[in-house]
């Protein structure tokens, strides 16, 4: 999900949500005027402001459907939507991530889209997109934003060390990286700051440069876990790096990736792995005249292969007007929206139009860097695992937390992920 959130009441968000009457009932007016409610997850200033401003624009063009902007919180969204799911209260059109997506597909709470889409918005989005949010044959989302995971870095400290400065094209190995993050670290500062307080995403997306799977799914469609040597490259290189090379800050481990950023900025940590929409609190947030660079995340044997989990829309399968709702979020991710919607969160759209608009192409702010790994972007390993969230929560993030503080080796970590992970999985597929 997407890494930038604020902090929110979640009870009272859900709480709102739930009282304006999100969605329900027939939708339509006497007159035969449709209202949809569109229950969006922007939350910075800047994509609240273009989302609004397009669901104007449909408004002013469409007197017959009117569109209905509903604010949502990243924090509380899965138990929101599932208690209004559950309540019959859910909103026609819905903003949330594809990694959240597939208990609500499997539980028959979304639409299966297949039917309503127009060809060319199918056609305009590349498959490993689509695949994100496809679950048992059926599409039940609209994947449009995707965010890679960058490394971001301190100009000087790296123009003053003198090691090589990787690209798209030549990136650094994990192997180098580590290295690298050795000759970065001196007296009071480490060579990179990993924010982990929510590991496991961060783990398997990365993972996927090495040739990690983790999920491995049956010829009788059953998901299990088995952690391979792919699979260890990344949790390897990070438990290294803090334990053994103290290369990497012990105390970023429990931040989360704005936690690490006043450090950053005072040259406690020459880079920071963070989620490419970053770049906007940094520009923010940076003193005058600091200076940062965007650089690709390490390679493995799959090259610069990284999972992503994009922002999606859905339509909930209650809604007596899927087709008005589709008609909706086509407009809202025609090319030109859709970078509009790409600028406003400072992230990729996940169309090939879109992505091709010179504005996402230009060094500035580091849009180049992240537009040259939009295609090796592939849909996260726990994409389509049901029980995933509960083998998140209760077994990988702490075993993780510990693995990485240097509290466990990595076959303990590796017994917990796929012993105590199957367990839980196997509930599931039952």
């Amino acid at each position: 999900m997407r890494a930038l959130v604020r902090n929110a009441a979640a009870a009272a968000t859900a709480l709102a949500l739930l009282l304006t009457g999100c969605g329900g009932g027939d939708n339509g007016d006497a007159d035969g005027k449709v209202t949809l409610r569109f229950q969006s997850l922007a939350w910075q200033k800047e994509s609240v402001d273009i989302n609004k401003q397009l669901v104007k624009e449909w408004n002013a063009a469409h007197p017959d459907i009117h569109v209905e902007y509903v604010q949502g919180s990243w924090d509380s969204v899965h138990d929101q939507l599932l208690t209004s799911f559950e309540g019959g209260e859910a909103p026609d059109i819905i903003h949330d991530a594809s990694d959240d997506l597939a208990d609500f597909a499997y539980g028959g709470y979304l639409a299966d889209l297949r039917p309503l889409l127009p060809d060319a918005l199918t056609e305009g989005i590349p498959r490993n997109s689509w695949e994100t949010a496809t679950f048992d044959g059926g599409v039940y989302g609209v994947p449009f934003l995707q965010e890679p995971r960058v490394l971001i870095a301190n100009t000087r400290i790296l123009k003053e060390s003198g090691v090589r400065i990787p690209t798209p094209e030549r990136p650094w190995s994990w192997t180098e990286f580590r290295q690298v993050t050795k000759e970065l670290t001196g007296k009071g500062r480490y060579g990179v700051a990993w924010p982990l307080k929510e590991p496991v995403s961060v783990t398997l997306n990365l993972g996927l440069s090495a040739g990690g799977e983790l999920f491995h799914r049956g010829a009788d469609g059953k998901v299990t876990v088995a952690m391979g040597e792919g699979d260890q490259v990344v949790p390897g290189t990070i438990h290294d790096q803090v334990n053994t090379d103290h290369s990497a800050a012990r105390t970023a481990l429990g931040m989360g990736g704005g936690d690490t950023l006043p450090g950053f900025f005072g040259g406690k940590y020459a880079m920071v792995p963070l989620g490419f929409s970053y770049r906007q609190q940094i520009v923010e947030q940076a003193p005058k005249g600091f200076e940062w660079t965007v650089l690709p995340a390490p390679a493995g044997r799959d090259g610069l292969a990284q999972g992503v989990s994009p922002q999606t829309l859905s339509v909930a399968e209650d809604s007596p007007h899927k087709k008005e709702a589709v008609e909706f979020i086509d407009f809202l991710l025609r090319p030109p929206n859709m970078v509009r919607l790409a600028k406003g969160d400072w992230m990729l759209p996940t169309g090939t139009e879109a992505l091709a608009d010179p504005s996402l192409h230009t060094a500035d702010r580091g849009w180049a860097t992240g537009a040259a790994l939009a295609g090796a972007l592939r849909s996260a390993p726990a994409q389509s695992v049901r029980g995933y969230p509960e083998w998140k929560d209760k077994v990988a993030t702490p075993a993780f937390q510990e693995y990485y503080s240097g509290a466990i080796d990595a076959a303990e970590l590796k017994k917990r992920l796929v012993a105590d992970g199957n367990r839980v999985l196997a509930r599931y597929q039952r």
